[in-house]
């Protein structure tokens, strides 16, 4: 049972991961599918079958070609939350949400969970859950805490040395610094405590590579 107490207004750290640690993005159309979820099912209001809505018939078709960037917005004024950030990496996601509705994280994360997994086990023949049972969820209760962690989001790439995160598709780093225009985060609230872009850019950088070495550093332990 999760202990989570979601609240609307309030901020959360999601994630999940691959059943068995198993890769869960294998192309860009599923990394470009699941941004497609979070983007079209941000809304109170239903919207039937997303692949058949958004994509017709045929799966997959031109998705792969299809950037992030240029998504649908909600049609709904009052999505169920507002995403702050997100970062996908090809075994797990982490997403900053602020609830907006009553139960929107709930209902939000039902929806972009049983929609990607239903439409990654047609597309690769499989049966079962994809992701590592319920997703995990904190609670963030500061406003120090809302920046690290935006920091954490953003660059999970880099932490885990993917990608530099400026230069990942699949985070919202870029478009927190700049390099990118995509409108499916709410970056005002990190972004207005801060001088300007080049600030938070430091920011992020500073604390990432101190995570990085607290990583390291944890191996060393284990190991």
């Amino acid at each position: 049972m999760r202990k989570t107490e979601f609240a609307i207004g309030e901020y959360y750290h999601i994630c999940n991961r691959g059943v068995d640690k198993r890769e869960v993005f294998l192309d860009e159309q599923d990394f470009v599918r699941f941004l497609t979820s979070v983007r079209e099912f941000n809304r109170i209001d239903p919207i039937g079958s997303l692949y058949q809505k958004s994509f017709g018939d045929k799966q997959g078709e031109d998705l792969g070609s299809k950037s992030p960037i240029g998504l649908l917005e909600p049609k709904s004024e009052q999505g169920l939350v507002e995403i702050v950030c997100y970062c996908l990496n090809p075994n797990h996601y982490h997403l900053i949400l602020r609830q907006k509705a009553e139960r929107g994280i709930e209902k939000f994360m039902h929806k972009v969970s049983m929609g990607y997994t239903n439409y990654f086990n047609k597309k690769y023949k499989r049966f079962g859950s994809l992701f590592q049972g319920p997703y995990k969820s904190i609670h963030i209760n500061s406003n120090e805490y809302l920046l690290y962690l935006s920091a954490y989001v953003n660059c999970n790439s880099e932490i885990h040395k993917i990608a530099e995160a400026e230069n990942y598709k699949w985070c919202s780093f870029p478009d927190y610094i700049g390099k990118r225009s995509g409108t499916l985060c709410n970056k005002e609230v990190i972004l207005g405590q801060f001088k300007n872009l080049e600030e938070y850019q430091e920011y992020a950088k500073i604390n990432v590579q101190e995570m990085r070495n607290k990583k390291e550093m944890e191996k060393l332990l284990l190991e």
